[in-house]
């Protein structure tokens, strides 16, 4: 006899149903985060699971780890991509649980990628990484904006950056608080600028170099930290049948829904890996001011559009291209990304 196990996975306990062949329940049960508990209370059904169903939260990592190392097979739900009856009145975690199950019995469940263990505390790293350049701009814009209200100065990031050099608090000087503001704004941005290159050194020096990363590199906009956040972002690029389902998976495709050529709302434009869409925002970014191709491009769509747009448009341009690149292990062709 075949089962079937769903875990409804929550941040302190987990709820489990198990179904037979015919979608009969055979059992249920909340059960707190206990790695020891969960695993004995499915064991005596071992021998006849034939596959356990784990939703994509933000806290999958460990309960996957156990069921696989006790040799399950394992299934990592989608959760954008399940459908649950329209005219459901009520939904709870046992529903959600053998939901999950039963998606599995009738070979219906979207999945989820299982990114392979060993590879996890590297993009977690480069996650972090990303975390703290966000933090960073954050200040930057705040302490260019304190300036350019109070004293009409503009300065641009690379100088609020320098760490040799404090260009900022001399500019504030002539009022206490506003020199306050500049200075512990500047410790602030410092500090964040420090941690974000001990990372940087950190993931350097365990870059394992393969093809499609140094074609990657030709990327415009993109560096060797940048790029290796891309490549374990992705994972396998065989992962992805076409192009537009990857740039999809990156967001840089318009979410929107229309019927008979009328807008019926905004879509899902949370459906995806927002540490892709970042990197190739960032990209995008650093392109459109260090390579006067995609300079020109970007241009072309900023006097059509708003800016806005025109970065949009070059973000998902470096997406579509990056995808050639690992698919095809070729380096980047301006005279195709930007025709």
């Amino acid at each position: 006899m075949g089962l079937y196990v769903g875990f409804d996975l929550h941040s302190s306990n987990t709820y489990v149903g198990i179904i037979d062949e015919q979608g009969k329940r055979i059992w249920k049960r909340k059960l707190r985060n206990d790695p020891g508990l969960i695993s004995e209370s499915i064991r005596p059904y071992k021998k006849d699971i034939m596959g356990i169903v784990v939703e994509s939260t933000y806290n999958w990592y460990w309960l996957v780890d156990l069921m696989v190392e006790e040799g399950y097979e394992m299934h990592l739900a989608n959760p954008s991509g399940i459908q649950q009856y329209s005219g459901l009145k009520h939904g709870d975690d046992e529903h959600d649980a053998f939901w999950l199950a039963e998606m599995l019995r009738l070979k219906i469940l979207p999945e989820g990628y299982i990114y392979p263990k060993e590879q996890r505390p590297l993009r977690d790293l480069l996650r972090k990484r990303g975390h703290l350049v966000r933090l960073r701009t954050s200040l930057i814009l705040s302490l260019q904006n304190i300036l350019a209200r109070n004293i009409g100065a503009k300065m641009n990031a690379s100088h609020i950056k320098a760490l040799k050099i404090d260009h900022v608090t001399p500019l504030l000087e002539s009022n206490d608080d506003l020199t306050l503001a500049g200075r512990v704004s500047k410790e602030a941005i410092d500090s964040l600028t420090k941690q974000i290159r001990s990372i940087e050194r950190v993931v350097e020096t365990k870059m394992n170099l393969k093809r499609p990363y140094e074609f990657l590199l030709s990327l415009p906009g993109v560096g060797r930290v940048l790029g290796l956040t891309i490549m374990m972002e992705t994972g396998p690029i065989d992962r992805f049948p076409k192009v537009g389902n990857y740039v999809s998976y990156c967001r840089k495709v318009p979410a929107a829904r229309f019927s008979n050529n009328k807008k019926k709302g905004p879509g899902n434009r949370k459906n995806g890996n927002k540490y892709l869409s970042w990197a190739y925002a960032e990209a995008a970014d650093h392109a459109r001011r260090l390579d006067s191709e995609a300079r020109t491009y970007y241009a072309r769509k900023r006097r059509r559009t708003n800016d806005p747009i025109a970065h949009s448009a070059l973000a998902h341009k470096l997406a579509r291209a990056a995808y050639y690149i690992l698919r095809d292990e070729v380096p980047f062709k301006p005279e195709k990304a930007f025709a």
